[in-house]
């Protein structure tokens, strides 16, 4: 038995299942899952060594399944519409981001934005005297949000979130300093409004290079006299000084 890593969304995380037939990467299938069938795409062939627990992959999908899948597509984008029309008549203070249906339909699952605990209950009743269904009202945070939506980051590729990111870990104020990076919202905040995702991931190089480095305001020794240094490119391991009485600007590499 192999064990595959598979996607419901484009933009969404992986998750693993194992299949007693083989399958290819790109293929879809039907997967058993904690709230019921999904319909997704493997992209990806693993270990089975650590594959106890994983749910099954049930077959593969058929064209009457792609059919259906977006069948569901199309019915959750109503029931999103239904589910907005409803916040605004019981006047809750949240924002419903996206709706989805399980393969299924045993569930509808809606997620929303708000600034405070929202007491939903009387919507969930609504939803499910519409949709016969088991309804789940998922509150996330901002950078859950950005991942949803997708968008275009500052760097003029897609969100990191949305492309290829599985797990956010935590980001400091910590990793822009080390990164000498300007303490400036518009530069250091992603679409989200949040710290940069990729201020994380990058910060293990940035600390590797740093080491042995100075850092702006230090005097320092150089051939040229000593000198204030005013700038300094990290992964390059280079940083300009300022020597002598006439503040002659010199550029020390770090790697000599």
């Amino acid at each position: 038995m192999k064990s595959y890593s598979v996607k419901f969304k484009d933009q969404g995380k992986s998750y693993y299942f194992n299949g007693s037939l083989d399958y290819e990467i790109d293929d879809y299938v039907i997967v058993e899952t904690e709230k019921g069938l999904q319909y997704g795409k493997i992209n990806g062939i693993i270990s089975s060594e650590n594959s106890e627990g994983y749910k099954n992959i049930i077959r593969k999908a058929t064209e009457e399944d792609r059919k259906e899948y977006y069948k569901l597509l199309k019915s959750a984008e109503e029931a999103l519409e239904k589910c907005k029309s409803l916040v605004e008549n019981l006047g809750l203070n949240m924002h419903v981001i996206n709706a989805e249906f399980t393969f299924d339909r045993s569930q509808l699952l809606f997620n929303f934005t708000s600034d405070e605990r929202v007491d939903f209950r009387e919507l969930a009743k609504k939803l499910a005297g519409i949709y016969h269904t088991r309804i789940e009202l998922r509150q996330i945070g901002a950078r859950d949000k950005a991942k949803e939506i997708g968008g275009i980051g500052i760097c003029g590729g897609r969100i990191c979130c949305a492309r290829f990111l599985n797990h956010i870990d935590a980001i400091s104020m910590n990793m822009a300093k080390n990164q000498n990076l300007a303490l400036n919202p518009s530069k250091i905040n992603g679409l989200c409004g949040r710290l940069l995702c990729c201020l994380q991931y990058e910060d293990e190089n940035y600390l590797e290079c740093s080491k042995g480095m100075p850092s702006v305001g230090d005097v320092i020794n150089t051939k040229n006299g000593e000198g204030e240094v005013v700038s300094v490119d990290i992964l390059n391991r280079k940083c300009k000084v300022l020597v002598g009485s006439n503040k002659e600007e010199v550029e020390i590499d770090s790697n000599e």
